[in-house]
Order: C-alpha cells, then structure tokens, then sequence
C-alpha cells in the first residue's frame, strides 16, 4: 500500500450529517446528489463520507458520519442537508480496490504510517469514492482513504 501526502484545494459541499448504521450510506449518497442535481448545481466529481467515530469502538446506532458532494455555485442549506467550505488542507492518503466494507486495513495502514512518519493526524478519515457501485463490479471499486495531518 502506498501512502501519499498531498494538498486537498478548497471545495464547497452540500452534506448530510447521520448518526447510525453505515447501511443508511447508499440512500444518503442518492438523497445529496439529488439535491445538487436539482438545484442546478454543477458537481465537481467529490463524493465523500467523513466518519467522526469507529465501528470497532461504537455501537451502530451511534456512528456518526456525514456525507457529501463537492459542487461549484451558491447554495442555502435546506432541510437536513447542509452546506459548507472544506478549507484547503494536507491529506495523508491511500487508495483501497475492493468494497468499501473492506476498506479498514487501508484506513490502519495510512495511521500507523502517520505515526511512523511523524504526522499528527489532526481530524477524522474521510473516503472519497472514485467510481461508484451503480457502473463497476464492488471488486473494482476505488476509494481514497484521506486523514488530514500536519508534520511535526
């Protein structure tokens, strides 16, 4: 596996916080990208999911997570989805080819690869789907695994 650091540019986003099952994550993904789709927005090909806990230390009902689409234009937050700028930020970052139920050796892997390497990781994992479900076979699905750092 191979751990890179890079630079995430800023994005502006319309997101949907969720505390519970990860099983919720496919109809959220459809619900905000409906939303962007019908409000005219033009998407920029981010579709994300930040995850602010651990299935390996919580219960399910109290996961937290959010997730969103990146998109150019001006939005106002309505109903459960939100909207906010993700500010320009260093990454370490990994990619994961497989389903996204098997993703945790890769999110482990980019940790102690930070820890090794002097990086403090400085908020929650977020992955970053590369393709989706509904056009490749869950084998060839990609995700990036991204924990923002700084070197210290």
């Amino acid at each position: 596996m191979e751990v890179t650091e890079k630079r995430i540019e800023e994005a502006k986003v319309a997101y949907i916080p969720y505390m519970g099952s990860y099983d919720k994550i496919p109809e959220l993904m459809q619900e905000v990208g409906e939303w962007v789709s019908n409000k005219g927005l033009q998407m920029t090909g981010r579709v994300y999911g930040t995850y602010f806990n651990s299935p390996e230390d919580t219960a399910e009902e109290h996961l937290q997570y959010e997730i969103g689409f990146a998109f150019l234009g001006d939005a106002t937050p309505e109903g459960k989805v939100g909207i906010k700028e993700i500010p320009e930020h260093t990454v370490l970052a990994a990619m994961h080819k497989g389903p996204y139920t098997e993703v945790g050796p890769v999110i482990h892997g980019v940790v102690d690869y930070a820890v090794k390497n002097g990086y403090d990781i400085v908020g929650p994992v977020t992955e970053v789907y590369l393709n989706s479900p509904l056009e490749v076979p869950e084998n060839e699905l990609l995700t990036e695994v991204q924990f923002p750092v700084i070197k210290i």
